[in-house]
């Protein structure tokens, strides 16, 4: 089963079974003292366990205090239950992530020229050894490849069936442990030691095990933390005033008062929300190196994209062809169409499609005349076929004009026109092929990056969501606005350089904005480095990956937009559950205080406008409500609270509106209505 496949429901078997007991787990108080508020109701549960037992032993009736101690306990575990379910998502596929852990054979060479190896385990294998890896063989640890090219089955880390290729001396010359070749062969050099390899990473990353608090987490921990000194505080001083007031209050009282005064919804929800965030971005198949760039993804302010494969489709299309004078187009189309016959990329694909629609030319037999076709070649960056006598070459134009003067040694002089339609294709946007048979150029093909549809959509939401666009292309100006201007971005940088690349983010950065880019090359590096969310490809190389702080294992760009939408949506569900979370215990301060105090202060029965039925009722049902609203929130705070690009005051206000006078209210009704189910059942 693929990673992808692995996306479980909360509602899962496996998963609740293992969330209930990984909750007693929890109940270490090791474990509990990370969690303040948590930790504090663990601390008042044991005292009034031991309360309840020092009483029961004496004889005297405990059924009320035992109600209460047994939702104390409940409110604890039900705690550590929101935090398993989110940490049990991320061990799901973790265990899916250690199945691709095979104790394979590694045939390891001396030096990169050997013809011969040694069959040793992939586990003795360290940085540095080199190691040939053919067809059928899993590649067996986190490497670089240094000779060679093949296709890789990376489903097991992506969840992608398509394979993809990886070979020497580019931007896809990283591969993976755990993967496989699928045809040809591969030498590489391990560059990870076993324990530290990318998968070793990913799993205890998926796991939760290394999952840091964020700022924004560690500044609430502390304010909850803060607050639950005060209640302390604030309830020991209750005994006095009730004295002071002719009564006394029981220790069991105080301490349910204790515990629905302090933030225990958002001190149980806290940390499920930050592990849920990370989570939601292992689903997309981008994984997080820490909880702090899912946070900043959230607060970006500047977004940088490249263009090709991002906002274009990353595959140029044919849509002219352009003869020079003296030739015909039927001639140019059928010399493109025969060149482009071999050509498996999707442009020589849409040359042979265009001359087929436009020009009415249909795919021959090429088998009877022996055609003989020229794969394309990085070192020639032509391709082509030779049939009848002739030659026919299609490819980059220089490349094209440096083949015909080979045939025509000094004879051969550009024309002008040719020089007028490249300059022409490349200012709106386009590339340009030039087409020769034998030593004559016939004219150009020209290649259209298409814009990906819905782009300029999404920019106008990020606009709304007040993020700056930036596209980045290696093109000129001239194309890179052209582009630009349909795809509807803020603004480009053309002709980038790593240098240009780091200048662009340090000087938004210096203006106090946060910076979110992707890349893939090591050229990219120090950009990613730089940025507050940098999104490394897994197909490209070590050292983007190491750079980056998010790596995403299908290698699109585009997802940058989902990430940003994530990051808004962890802050968003925080701010939303804090704001239930208080405005939730205000409104359980009307159910439990009047009840409290009415017997020897008798003017604040007014205050009970709930109208419980009594005063033990009321306290038990505001610790029984106070536990089960926790169970309640946790599948929204593991969904998340939905995210719709909108200006800030728009949000403050739906925040406000849902979240705070919501939290208002389902107390008041909640709290009615368990206290109708326990006054029905005589509980109390």
């Amino acid at each position: 089963m693929t990673q992808k496949a692995k996306q479980i429901s909360i509602l899962d078997s496996e998963i609740l079974k293992a969330a209930v007991r990984d909750s007693f787990v929890k109940l270490d108080p090791r474990k509990m003292v990370h969690n303040p508020v948590m930790f504090a109701v663990e601390v008042v549960a044991v005292g009034a366990t031991i309360l309840v037992l020092r009483d029961l032993a004496a004889g005297k009736s405990v059924m009320f205090s035992a109600q209460i101690v047994f939702w104390l306990w409940l409110t604890v575990l039900f705690g550590n239950f929101a935090e398993a379910v989110a940490e049990g998502r991320g061990k799901a596929q973790a265990d899916a992530l250690r199945k691709t852990r095979s104790k394979a054979m590694a045939k390891k060479l001396r030096q990169v020229g050997d013809t011969s190896y040694e069959t040793v385990s992939a586990l003795a294998l360290g940085p540095g050894d080199i190691v040939l890896v053919e067809a059928g063989d899993l590649i067996p640890g986190d490497g670089e490849v240094i000779e060679g090219i093949a296709s890789v089955d990376e489903s097991a880390i992506t969840g992608e069936s398509a394979p993809v290729i990886r070979e020497s001396g580019g931007d896809r010359s990283a591969v993976t442990g755990g993967t496989r070749v699928l045809s040809d062969w591969i030498k590489m050099k391990i560059t990870a030691a076993q324990g530290s390899t990318f998968l070793d990473r990913m799993i205890k990353l998926v796991e939760g095990a290394k999952r840091q608090k964020t700022p924004n987490e560690i500044a609430l921990n502390i304010l909850l933390a803060g607050m639950t000194l005060i209640f302390i505080l604030a309830t020991a001083s209750i005994p006095s005033f009730a004295a002071y007031a002719g009564g006394s209050i029981s220790i069991i009282v105080l301490i349910a008062l204790f515990v629905t005064l302090i933030p225990t919804t958002i001190g149980a929800l806290l940390s499920a929300i930050g592990i849920a965030g990370m989570d939601r971005l292992v689903k997309f198949n981008v994984l997080a190196t820490s909880g702090r760039a899912v946070e900043a993804a959230g607060d970006v302010d500047t977004l940088l994209l490249d263009k090709t494969g991002t906002i274009t489709l990353g595959n140029r299309v044919a849509s002219a062809l352009i003869p020079l004078p003296g030739v015909s187009e039927q001639e140019l189309a059928d010399a493109a169409q025969l060149s482009s016959l071999s050509d498996e990329t999707p442009e020589g694909r849409s040359i042979v499609v265009l001359a087929k629609e436009k020009y009415g030319l249909r795919g021959r037999d090429m088998a009877p005349i022996h055609a003989e076709f020229v794969p394309f070649t990085a070192q020639t960056r032509m391709s082509g076929i030779n049939i009848d006598g002739s030659s026919i070459r299609k490819g980059a134009v220089d490349s094209v004009i440096d083949y015909v003067r080979q045939l025509k040694p000094g004879q051969y002089t550009p024309q002008a026109e040719l020089t007028n339609i490249v300059e022409t294709i490349a200012k709106s946007g386009g590339t340009p092929l030039a087409v020769a048979k034998d030593d004559r150029i016939l004219g150009v093909v020209h290649l259209k990056d298409v814009v990906k549809g819905g782009i300029r959509e999404r920019f106008n939401e990020l606009r709304r969501m007040g993020i700056r666009t930036v596209m980045i292309t290696g093109d000129n100006a001239l194309t890179a606005a052209a582009i630009a201007a349909e795809a509807g971005v803020d603004d480009f940088l053309a002709q980038a350089t790593p240098e240009t690349k780091l200048k662009l983010i340090r000087d938004e950065q210096a203006k106090g904005k946060l910076v979110a880019m992707c890349g893939d090359g090591t050229n990219d590096a120090p950009a990613l480095a730089q940025a507050d969310v940098g999104v490394a490809m897994q197909t490209g190389t070590q050292a983007a990956r190491e750079a980056g702080n998010m790596v995403d294992l299908d290698s699109n760009p585009t997802k940058l937009i989902e990430i940003v939408m994530i990051g808004k949506q962890l802050l968003m569900t925080r701010g939303a559950l804090t704001t239930f979370s208080i405005a939730n215990d205000v409104a359980k301060y009307f159910a439990i205080i009047p009840a409290m105090f009415a017997a020897f202060l008798p003017q604040l029965g007014l205050l009970n406008i709930m109208g419980l039925r009594s005063s033990e009722s009321a306290i038990l049902s505001a610790i029984i409500f106070n536990a089960l609203i926790i169970v309640a929130l946790i599948p929204l705070s593991l969904r998340g609270v939905h995210y719709a690009p909108r200006g800030a005051a728009a949000l403050l206000r739906r925040n406000i509106l849902v979240y705070g006078i919501g939290g208002i209210i389902v107390p008041f009704i909640g709290i009615k209505a368990i206290d109708i189910v326990v006054s029905a059942l005589h509980l109390v």
